[in-house]
């Protein structure tokens, strides 16, 4: 008889734990949320890469500009619309798209 009380003591025990494993599994910090984190960090580290790079391309322009006389010209001129003797610029309006069919 206790040995039939103990199988079933540890037969119940191990009921309860694996309801209480389903229901933290399958809760709102079980695998869903472990998902979602997933996502989120795929996420990050995609818009991680692209500001990376992005840095990457702006210090290559830093760069250029620093060292290159010819770049520094033409940042120049364009910021202050400058022009050499003789040049002609012409400046355009913005043409609005035309939201008319």
């Amino acid at each position: 008889m206790n040995l039939l009380l103990r199988k079933t003591g540890y037969l119940v025990a191990l009921v309860i734990a694996g309801a209480y494993a389903l229901i933290a599994f399958r809760g709102p910090n079980g695998v869903p949320a472990l998902m979602e984190k997933r996502r989120q960090i795929s996420i990050l580290q995609e818009q991680n890469a692209t500001m990376a790079a992005e840095n990457k391309r702006k210090q290559e322009r830093i760069e250029k500009l620093e060292h290159d006389r010819s770049v520094q010209e033409l940042e120049i001129r364009k910021r202050l619309k400058l022009l050499h003797p003789g040049e002609t610029q012409f400046i355009l309006p913005e043409q609005k798209p035309d939201t008319q069919p």
